[in-house]
């Protein structure tokens, strides 16, 4: 599965890695604790660009990032509390996600974009918060883009790291790999399965 993945990465390209990093932002198919090493681990091997591997993983992550603040600015805190009630399962969004996202950001403001960005419990939903309390544009992207450039560059980093060691690795990280896949759609599908709405929010 390892050797399968980066293949596929290397195959797409950049535009892939954007894509999947979009994409997990957005709907979190595949964690980017697992794209954006594998993303540098080709890069090692002179499929890709490490910089642009970074700038490709940071672009797409803060464009799926753009898309959760647009809607929190648009939508409402309360209103999106209420949809993840009821709907939230095919995201995996509970209420207490975006409670817990719009509590760290009244706590740290604008700096709780950069952190939570850092943070994986966190990293996606923290863009609405700032959506509803209309933080600026500007500095929502800005705050963003650092805090991914950061989060993206240690993982691909360590991706690239891993090909010099690649013998001694890939014996135990493709089982790994396999694994991290196999464990999130586990814990996506419990988490579908087990979804319910609160009582108080059907009436």
């Amino acid at each position: 599965m390892f050797e399968l993945i980066v293949q596929i990465i290397a195959a797409t390209g950049l535009a892939g890695v954007a894509l999947l990093m979009f994409a997990e932002n957005v709907f979190p198919p595949i964690p980017s604790e697992l794209i954006m090493p594998l993303a540098g681990f080709a890069a090692a091997r002179g499929d890709m660009s490490f910089l642009w591997v970074v700038l490709a993983g940071t672009g797409g992550a803060v464009a799926g990032a753009l898309i959760w603040y647009l809607i929190g600015r648009r939508v409402g805190l309360a209103r999106i509390t209420r949809w993840s009630a009821h709907h939230g399962r095919w995201l995996t969004l509970a209420p207490e996600d975006v409670e817990h996202s719009a509590s760290l950001f009244r706590r740290y403001g604008a700096g709780a974009v950069f952190l939570g960005r850092l943070l994986p419990a966190i990293r996606t939903w923290i863009s609405i918060p700032a959506g509803v309390a209309d933080m600026a544009l500007m500095p929502f992207l800005v705050f963003t883009t650092l805090g991914t450039t950061i989060f993206t560059f240690i993982l691909a980093y360590a991706g690239y790291r891993l090909e010099a060691e690649f013998e001694r690795v890939a014996a135990w990280l493709d089982p790994v790999t396999t694994a991290i896949i196999g464990l999130g759609l586990i814990v996506y599908l419990v988490r579908l399965l087990r979804f319910r709405p609160p009582l108080s929010q059907c009436e």
